[in-house]
């Protein structure tokens, strides 16, 4: 009993001894704290893996390197590209003749009509040209594509770059072509050199640019430094040009009072012409019948 009783004495105070020792109870600390935060990181983990799995949209497909759960990324496409001038340095340009506007001032129409062959033509573009007079590359007012390019030697060659919602940029008066046709050209490309033209031989060296949205012209002016999509709102050219007719021959027929008066008079003539013939033949008839009477 003794030596038992020894034995558990010995246990109980190497026990206490071991206790007593500094570094014991901060060691059962940090054991406690490290077995504690696995547990709780093994549970966040798990909690995270099914909630993936219940997930319905996949974000590998746009997920980026070291970032997780990105949105996807829009793309930029041209059509958000703003109007450009067909110049590098527009400060330096000068606009030798502006765009033709039918609901514009008449001294601002007078101005834009270009004259050629004895006759004059509503400008459907701008004609621009550099204040020193010489040649200058012509870029590209939009990215887009090439469609026609061809030799014209009265309006000076042509380049036509086709672009988003029916919008397509003319380049006239060009020369030393740097494109061909199908070529994907890109905004502020060079695509030539500015050059002359027959139909407007007044602004010499200089290129004629047009904007046309559905083949309808549109003032190149307005929308300089604005989207594509703000050439929806625009009423096509053709329809105020045929107005524009129309109520010039209105207007021909109203000052043309000769000419109406001269149609008017000839009823007229003609209805007093009727008038004495009748007459006449009234007192032919009366004449005669005083002659059978005698």
């Amino acid at each position: 009993m003794r030596e038992e009783e020894k034995k558990r004495s010995s246990q109980d105070s190497s026990f206490k001894r071991f206790f007593q020792k500094r570094w014991v109870f901060p060691a059962i600390y940090i054991a406690s704290a490290a077995i504690i935060l696995t547990a709780v990181l093994w549970y966040q983990t798990s909690s995270t893996n099914n909630a993936a799995k219940d997930n319905k949209y996949d974000y590998n497909a746009t997920d980026i390197a070291g970032k997780k759960f990105n949105e996807p990324a829009i793309e930029v496409n041209s059509a958000l590209e703003n109007f450009k001038w067909p110049v590098a340095n527009p400060d330096t340009a000068v606009i030798q003749k502006q765009f033709y506007d039918f609901d514009g001032k008449a001294e601002d129409q007078e101005a834009a009509l270009v004259s050629y062959n004895n006759s004059y033509h509503p400008n459907t573009g701008i004609d621009i040209s550099m204040k020193n007079g010489e040649t200058f590359d012509v870029l590209a007012a939009l990215s887009g594509t090439v469609t026609d390019i061809r030799e014209d030697s009265l309006l000076g060659n042509v380049i036509m770059i086709e672009h988003d919602k029916g919008v397509v940029t003319q380049y006239s008066s060009v020369k030393d072509f740097a494109v061909e046709v199908g070529a994907q050209v890109k905004q502020g490309q060079a695509i030539a050199k500015a050059g002359q033209s027959l139909f407007n031989e007044e602004a010499g060296v200089h290129v004629h640019f047009e904007i046309r949205k559905d083949k309808q012209p549109v003032n190149p002016i307005s929308y300089f430094d604005k989207p594509v999509s703000s050439l929806q709102v625009e009423k096509p050219a053709d329809d105020k040009a045929n107005l524009t007719e129309e109520s010039a021959d209105d207007q021909t027929t109203t000052d043309n009072p000769e000419g109406a008066g001269t149609g008017a008079g000839s009823d007229k003539d003609k209805k007093e012409d009727g008038n004495t013939s009748d007459k006449k033949s009234e007192g032919e008839e009366s004449t005669d019948s005083n002659s059978s009477e005698s």
